[in-house]
């Protein structure tokens, strides 16, 4: 799974303060389990061709909604093309990992490494651009929904039976969960994550 998108550092991100034991009892409290490792991997094959689809549908939501695409606008008040491209790119091999890469390690230091790109501790350090300096943490969380209300039809369209959908999109949702929950932790004062 080898790629080459800029600012995509997945294996090179700091350790996340977040230890493997904790990853675990978050997993147990939103109830993912081996058998939705197996759909998140079936969703993956079914999500793999469609990625500019869901993409193009999640940037319509977002830049039809002003207070939303502020959070990448430049200093002149618009939305930074640039800078729109790039976060893309990654989201869409955002989606791939979600669906395909083992919950080790490597992988929970890159979601804190998500999670610090919102924060204003290193909002807009990635594509060096001058923007809204912080994502504030209500809009995280508020993004569990259309993210996983909207990824349900892309995951009906390969001819899997309704309960395969179902399954894919319940792993799917309590991915997107653990991974929001994951990103809180920049947000959290000392001791309150």
């Amino acid at each position: 799974m080898a790629v080459n998108i800029p600012g995509y550092t997945y294996g090179s991100a700091s350790q996340s303060p977040v230890t493997l034991k904790e990853l675990e009892e978050l997993k147990k409290a939103v109830l993912f389990s081996a058998e939705d490792e197996k759909y998140l991997k079936m969703a993956g094959e079914v999500l793999k061709d469609q990625i500019d689809a869901v993409l193009d549908l999640w940037y319509g939501f977002v830049g039809s909604h002003p207070h939303l695409v502020y959070y990448f606008s430049g200093p002149d008040g618009k939305p930074d093309a640039n800078y729109l491209e790039a976060v893309r790119k990654r989201f869409g091999q955002w989606i791939l990992d979600t669906c395909n890469r083992p919950y080790d390690q490597t992988w929970l230091n890159y979601q804190h490494e998500i999670g610090l790109r919102h924060h204003r501790t290193k909002k807009n350090k990635t594509d060096n651009v001058r923007s809204v300096p912080h994502v504030p943490l209500r809009y995280l969380i508020a993004f569990i929904y259309p993210i996983t209300a909207t990824i349900k039809p892309f995951l009906a369209k390969k001819g899997h039976s309704p309960d395969e959908v179902d399954k894919m999109h319940q792993a799917w949702f309590k991915s997107v969960t653990l991974q929001v929950a994951l990103w809180s932790y920049p947000y959290a004062k000392d001791g309150d994550f």
